[in-house]
């Protein structure tokens, strides 16, 4: 199952639908287009870091890891500043998640400015979901973080971003190469 499956069936639209004021299939659909930019920012900071997966998922969860999940999922207002602080790790900079939210919404007609606003609650569901399925995988996560390198922790941490990111679908695995030429572009505007 993909990530963005996994996040409709959770319920994620209709937490971004109650938190923004939007109807459930604007939601769907931003939350469609920017995932797979925040989850391409999960597999940039994995293979940038000397520590490697162990290294996204520290950082991760030194931010609130699975936690944000049912920050997002609560019927409390969202506090957007953990999703924040992972987009400023991910992406580096408020110019890159405005070039995002920019092209997520040439993709879906969506105001640019309402996709600025979702771009931290979806990154919140991603990481959130992601450290989940990181601690059903038992040690691979330990291991990571342990200082352990890389490859370590490549096969749990490694197995998890890939199926999430290829979604293990015709579908999903085109959004997963998408993403990769979406981040390219953004990452060359950056300098």
């Amino acid at each position: 199952m993909s990530m963005l499956e996994a996040l409709t069936q959770a319920g994620g639209p209709q937490a971004i639908s109650r938190e923004l004021g939007v109807d459930e299939q604007t939601a769907r659909s931003g939350m469609a287009a920017l995932l797979p930019a925040v989850l391409g920012g999960m597999q940039n900071e994995a293979q940038a870091s000397p520590q490697g997966l162990g290294g996204l998922a520290g950082m991760l969860g030194g931010l609130g890891g699975a936690g944000m999940m049912g920050n997002v999922l609560a019927p409390e207002p969202t506090d957007v500043g953990q999703g924040n602080q992972v987009l400023g790790g991910l992406f580096g900079s408020k110019d890159t998640s405005r070039a995002v939210a920019q092209h997520a919404a040439q993709q879906t007609g969506l105001e640019p400015s309402l996709l600025k606003k979702m771009l931290p609650i979806v990154a919140m569901l991603a990481v959130g979901y992601f450290m989940k399925q990181a601690q059903g995988q038992g040690g691979a996560l330990g291991g990571g973080l342990g200082g352990a390198p890389a490859s370590g922790a490549g096969g749990g941490l490694g197995g998890i971003l890939g199926s999430l990111l290829g979604g293990g679908s015709g579908a999903g695995g085109a959004s997963g190469n998408a993403l990769n030429s979406i981040l390219g572009s953004l990452v060359g505007s950056r300098h």
